[in-house]
């Protein structure tokens, strides 16, 4: 499945067996998200973008995502603005898709990662620093309890994220001989700037 815009959220399609852990598996990528009830395990690489990993701690359902404000304007916390109407839509599709499983908000707790000053290449600077600001104050809105958190700082990072336990595991990649991670994150981050938000999302209750 492609990403026709920057700002649709997909369902992450890399589905694997991973040997190291013995288990199922779904890579994330930029603009990607995966929500599942099974015992696996979720796996992303973050540079300047932000993972927000949810889970219901009563029934183990879990999800991440994987996402980054657009450049559009410097207020993520304004409501109105594009990059809180993306961030927000981000994190309501996860959302919903956790709910549509099963899983209660009320039983909801987070896991955030990411925001690294990355990309020096921006013509925002401190991106990372927003997309952190950003996945604190959606959460603290929503009154979901953040239990765990690893932002900033100047390295990617390599997260696995076994739901139905709720165990993190947190690699800094601080020997990244290639620009796969800068570069994926700036043709994400493209078409996150000339992409149109499709459509609004609302919270089950």
């Amino acid at each position: 499945m492609k990403i026709e815009t920057g700002f649709e959220e997909v369902l992450a399609p890399n589905i694997y067996y991973d040997r190291q852990f013995d288990m199922e598996a779904a890579k994330i990528l930029p603009g990607e998200y995966y929500v599942s009830s099974r015992d696996m395990m979720l796996v992303t690489v973050l540079g300047s973008c932000v993972s927000a990993c949810i889970r219901d701690k009563t029934t183990g359902i879990g999800g991440m995502n994987h996402f980054m404000l657009p450049h559009s304007d410097k207020s993520p916390d304004n409501p109105l603005s594009t990059s809180a109407r993306y961030g927000t839509y981000a994190m309501e599709v996860l959302i919903n898709h956790l709910m549509k499983l099963g899983a209660k908000k009320g039983n909801f707790e987070a896991k955030v990662f990411g925001g690294g000053n990355v990309l020096r290449g921006f013509t925002v600077t401190n991106v990372g620093e927003r997309n952190s600001d950003f996945v604190l104050h959606y959460l603290r809105e929503e009154n979901i309890s953040v239990v765990a958190k690893d932002l900033l700082d100047i390295y990617p990072r390599k997260v696995y994220f076994f739901p139905r336990t709720g165990k993190v595991l947190v690699k800094k990649l601080k020997s990244v001989h290639n620009n796969t991670i800068v570069d994926r994150e700036k043709l994400y981050e493209s078409r996150l700037d000339f992409g149109k938000v499709e459509g609004d999302v609302e919270l089950f209750t």
